[in-house]
């Protein structure tokens, strides 16, 4: 399976200014990302894609290809993820070559490893879905068979629409949730559906003792206290 890997880095972050190339620990956030992917052995092409001249002079010295300039119009902050990533597969589709699926890999993840890319696609190329997500396990007091929901009359429903609440923790289903590491799906899905879901998701389970999505000041804490951990 030919598979491109995506790492999308889009100036003009507000939650924490810069994040993308900001230092996080002794080198830039991006760094760590293009790490994995340099350690991956089942990624066959991965690229850059960036609006940004900063971000992309810090990627190019990092080592990571960029055959493209994102355009303006795909970088605001209500730019949609799927179109990034069909600009992307149009570029090279124009110039001859095609992929069988996009692995997606943000950088505010930065502590997936090489290995756990390669068992993502791995699990990906054996399990005949249109996708494959990394995720977490959702704790039990946030499973959704015990979430409500406002009802038109004002009062609480089950989110899950269920009748009766279950009342045993044993009893709740195992949920999860999308951690944000890893996307991959099938070309074939992302163009004509224009999702990076598809109608069949298999999944992979991270690591929660390397997670973190950085969005605030706060997640750049966590960050920063989650590489000490990981250097010692």
């Amino acid at each position: 399976m030919n598979i491109l890997g995506i790492i999308p880095a889009r100036g003009g972050s507000k939650g924490v200014l810069g994040k993308n190339i900001k230092l996080l620990g002794e080198k830039p956030l991006i760094c760590y990302t293009i790490d994995a992917t340099k350690d991956s052995k089942l990624l066959n092409e991965v690229i850059l894609s960036s609006d940004d001249d900063e971000i992309m002079a810090v990627a190019n010295e990092l080592g990571l290809k960029i055959p493209f300039k994102r355009p303006d119009n795909l970088a605001t902050d209500e730019s949609p993820t799927i179109d990034t990533v069909i600009h992307a597969l149009e570029y090279y589709k124009s110039n001859g070559i095609t992929f069988d699926a996009v692995c997606l890999l943000q950088v505010t993840n930065p502590f997936r490893t090489g290995k756990f890319i390669d068992e993502a696609i791995t699990k990906f190329q054996n399990s005949n879905t249109d996708s494959l997500i990394s995720v977490l396990e959702v704790p039990h007091e946030y499973n959704p068979h015990w979430i409500f929901e406002e009802n038109t009359n004002g009062n609480l429903k089950i989110s899950t629409g269920e009748e009766k609440i279950i009342t045993c923790r044993q009893n709740l289903p195992t949920s999860f949730y999308r951690d944000g590491s890893i996307y991959i799906a099938k070309v074939e899905v992302i163009m004509k559906q224009r999702s990076l879901y598809g109608k069949s998701i298999s999944y992979i389970l991270a690591d929660k003792d390397r997670h973190v999505n950085i969005d605030t000041m706060k997640d750049w804490k966590i960050a920063e206290e989650l590489v000490e951990k990981l250097n010692d």
